[in-house]
């Protein structure tokens, strides 16, 4: 890895090989963090407005900036890989690793606020993957 790129950025796998709901998980968290112009292309309703809670209780409490990709990049992340696997965690059941990965993203007592929000978003984000019909949301 050079000296220039953040740990949080070194890629860790492809998109294509993430289940949909992670996959669609880090399409959304790209889109929200992009540009304002790309928000409008997430999907409406609640799963817009969860994420926008997550997001804005990533940046304000975040133990540093999560970093990610551009849009189009097929590589993942490694905080993506992380956000991707703590919705996917929350929205299983598995809150213990959900509580342990949101620890890494946010301060250990806003770690169960992440969480909560984490299993709303991933369950409204997997009823809209699996409504769309395709592999990722889109």
């Amino acid at each position: 890895m050079s000296a220039g790129v953040s740990r949080g950025g070194a890629a860790v796998g492809h998109l294509a090989d993430l289940p949909a709901l992670e996959a669609s998980a880090v399409h959304c968290l790209r889109l929200w963090s992009d540009a304002p112009h790309a928000r409008a292309r997430l999907p409406e309703g609640p799963t817009s407005a969860l994420l926008a809670q997550i997001c804005g209780l990533c940046v304000a409490y975040g133990r540093r900036p999560l970093v990610r990709h551009d849009l189009g990049c097929a590589c993942v992340g490694a905080d993506e890989a992380c956000f991707a696997h703590l919705i996917a965690s929350a929205a299983t059941g598995a809150h213990e690793d959900a509580l342990m990965l949101a620890a890494l993203i946010v301060r250990p007592d806003l770690a169960p606020a992440l969480v909560a929000l984490s299993e709303q978003f991933g369950l409204a984000l997997q009823a809209a993957v699996g409504s769309a019909g395709t592999r990722t949301l889109h």
